[in-house]
């Protein structure tokens, strides 16, 4: 009896000390795959991010809409370039080509009297102003335009004009404005005192239509008007302008 009992008891500490072996091992497992999982954490508890998971994935898909909106810019219908602006005779001037990719709506081309086939696709508007005020507003929102083909049509170069608010454009303060090949770098406008301004030609950004324009103020009549390459040579030259 007293050695039946004794392997009782043996026995007994056996299992309790299989059961603490069968316990370490499994804390020794979760503590080897701990630094694995988390090498920069030494939180003690494992719970508490994965709360914070879904508003971190949430956070993250408006960003990545964002990014992905960025990158396909959306092309402007109208574009508009400044070609010149400043003061003449004490008020303000500006020139602007204005390019609508689309007729706009309200817009009906003109009978070509020329019997031009080619249909016009877009609108090219010369938008001209001295002292606050469009020139030839009196013609509606559509004056000074031209119907183009796309933004390559290269009918609408090789046009000059003198333009102003009175006796049409031949009297007070006067914009010359020149609608030139693509050679052309610039122009110059001498005047009767004497004085030359030059204007830098300016081009609507992806497409071929470029303008200069320069102020010219009232009382003075013009001598000449020259216009030149980037080399500084002279193309034309022209002395009928008043």
């Amino acid at each position: 009896m007293a050695l039946s009992l004794a392997r009782k008891a043996a026995l007994a500490t056996v299992a309790i000390a299989a059961l603490g072996g069968v316990s370490f091992g499994a804390s020794a497992s979760e503590a080897a795959s701990g630094p694995a999982a988390h090498p920069a954490s030494s939180a003690p508890a494992a719970s508490a991010p994965a709360a914070s998971a879904p508003a971190s994935v949430a956070a993250a898909r408006p960003a990545s809409v964002h990014r992905a909106h960025r990158q396909v810019p959306q092309t402007p219908q109208v574009v508009t370039q400044v070609i010149g602006k400043g003061r003449v005779d004490g008020h303000r001037w500006s020139v602007a080509l204005e390019f609508h990719r689309t007729l706009p709506k309200g817009y009906t081309p003109p009978k070509d009297p020329a019997g031009d086939s080619t249909p016009s696709t877009a609108l090219l508007c010369q938008r001209m102003y001295i002292g606050g005020v469009r020139i030839d507003h009196q013609g509606g929102p559509w004056s000074d335009c031209q119907g183009v083909t796309g933004t390559q049509d290269r009918r609408a170069a090789g046009e000059m004009g003198l333009w102003g608010l009175h006796d049409k454009g031949l009297s007070g303060s006067r914009l010359m404005v020149s609608n030139p090949e693509a050679d052309v770098a610039y122009g110059v406008v001498s005047l009767s005192d004497g004085t030359r301004v030059r204007a830098t030609t300016v081009t609507v950004p992806g497409t071929v239509y470029r303008a200069w324009a320069a102020p010219v103020p009232g009382g003075h009549t013009i001598t000449a008007v020259d216009q030149y390459d980037s080399h500084h040579h002279r193309l034309t030259h022209d002395t009928y302008w008043r």
